[in-house]
């Protein structure tokens, strides 16, 4: 499990058949990390499957089908950004919301506009994942916990403080860009529940 609070922005140095390599910070490696260890790679849980240090770390994951095709994984190349959270522990801090690193969707970042000290960054899903996005409601953007504010039709905006423009890949984002989006996991529950009543 994750919580949406990331730790470190890496970059990837390759995506070929199917593995991605990312170049992590030596800081985000603490004391190394485990084969088959579960890292949230901008959102997506993922399996470390080799690791090898250097000048910084480098991760490798294993992305099957069904992972390019649900995300926006697919579309990154050398030197983009990622966001990368590890597992947390049992003992952690609960920084954010429940992230399972399970993406739902991708979005379309479609506008940035400043706001005073903040950004507002507006994006555009499908409208049937409307049910899932409440104002004020909790959203994984890129691997990020943000907050909801006024969905309608399939878009909404989030506000981002300068502190996660400068601490996560949204600031690498533009409008037209692809990101990876799960949904509350708490809300799909209870529909299934009362879905599974009727």
């Amino acid at each position: 499990m994750f919580t949406g609070i990331i730790q470190a922005v890496g970059k990837v140095g390759a995506l070929q058949d199917g593995v991605l390599t990312v170049r992590t910070p030596k800081a985000f490696a603490q004391t190394g990390f485990d084969l088959g260890e579960s890292i949230a790679v901008s959102g997506c849980c993922l399996t470390v499957v080799e690791s090898a240090e250097a000048e910084d770390w480098t991760l490798k994951f294993d992305l099957s089908p069904e992972t390019l095709k649900r995300t926006s994984l697919g579309d990154l190349g050398p030197g983009s950004q990622v966001n990368l959270e590890r597992a947390m522990s049992a003992n952690g801090r609960f920084g954010g919301h429940v992230v399972q690193g399970h993406v739902d969707a991708t979005g379309i970042l479609s506008s940035i506009t400043q706001a005073e000290n903040s950004w507002v960054y507006r994006f555009e899903t499908a409208r049937e994942f409307d049910r899932y996005l409440i104002d004020k409601g909790s959203v994984t953007i890129e691997g990020i916990s943000l907050t909801v504010v006024q969905p309608q039709d399939g878009e909404f905006d989030t506000w981002i403080i300068p502190h996660t423009i400068q601490e996560t890949n949204l600031a690498s984002k533009r409008p037209g860009d692809t990101v990876n989006l799960e949904f509350d996991v708490i809300a799909k529950y209870v529909e299934k529940l009362l879905t599974s009543r009727n």
